[in-house]
């Protein structure tokens, strides 16, 4: 599909939680692709009012859900090595309450489930964005 506004990024990300049909969702695109505001419109469609910020220098972030479990989201992009956030990201991946939302996951690939969604979001030079899952 084309995503042609961060509105409908956030649009895409508020329908796409309605529709879950795995826990684990893998973000793969570029800087500025839009992986954080489709993050913050999922959030929005599960029912999280606090605002939601990249983890890219913080590595992840954490938001309750009102079923108990929790919004995870990870941005691995500036470890070569995940270290003791692999134990983190696996203790996460036991709780089917969590939503879990991973970013740069080239080096934590072999910890996703098969059965994980992949959304490839690549920036257009019309300043589109083309969003495949």
């Amino acid at each position: 599909m084309k995503i042609t506004s961060e509105e409908e990024m956030l649009a895409f990300g508020e329908e796409f939680a309605k529709n879950l049909s795995s826990n684990v969702i893998e973000l793969v695109g570029d800087v500025g692709a839009g992986k954080t505001t489709f993050t913050r419109g999922l959030a929005k469609g599960l029912g999280i009012k606090e605002p939601i910020t990249s983890p890219s220098f913080t590595i992840s972030k954490t938001y309750a859900l009102k079923n108990g479990g929790n919004l995870i989201h990870y941005d691995f992009y500036r470890l070569n090595d995940p270290g003791i956030m692999l134990d983190d990201l696996a203790e996460n991946l036991k709780t089917n309450k969590n939503i879990i939302v991973v970013e740069w996951g080239e080096s934590i690939k072999n910890l996703l489930p098969k059965n994980h969604t992949v959304i490839n979001i690549k920036y257009n030079d019309d300043d589109t964005r083309s969003v495949e899952l």
